[in-house]
């Protein structure tokens, strides 16, 4: 395994991950809510009254944020090595995951370990595994 130098990024990592925390935080100290987002887009599906505007405000910042910063900087092409099929696949099962572990990478991974969880604790060594195991078996393994 290499590193690829040109694309080897730490500050701007590190700068993105404080970001994250401090966002969860101040979400779950001003709101006592969990930054998770499955869970935010669950409540949109099923809303409750007095608990919709916040959901929105939270989906639409997370669409608005990269349009914002395309105003400013040149937005990198992405660039995925997957066929449509891959991609509804891993989809499908992402969301069956979020259901199965009862919330997602962000809300157990993010918040639930910040907040010392065990739940969170084993779901995201789930979810981590998991991962781990199927980019061995894709790359490695079937050799795609």
């Amino acid at each position: 395994m290499t590193i690829d130098w040109n694309h080897f990024t730490p500050l701007a990592a590190l700068a993105g991950g404080v970001l994250i925390g401090i966002a969860a935080a101040m979400f779950v100290l001003l709101n006592g809510r969990i930054a998770g987002i499955s869970g935010v887009l669950g409540g949109l599906l099923r809303p409750v009254a007095g608990d919709l505007a916040w959901r929105v405000a939270f989906v639409l910042g997370l669409i608005g944020a990269p349009l914002a910063y395309a105003v400013f900087a040149a937005v990198p092409e992405p660039r995925i090595n997957a066929g449509y099929g891959a991609l509804v696949l891993a989809g499908l099962l992402v969301g069956a995951g979020t259901r199965y572990g009862a919330g997602c990478t962000s809300g157990h991974g993010v918040c639930g370990l910040s907040r010392l969880s065990p739940r969170s604790l084993v779901a995201t060594a789930a979810f981590m595994g998991a991962g781990f195991v199927t980019v061995f078996v894709i790359r490695h393994l079937l050799g795609i």
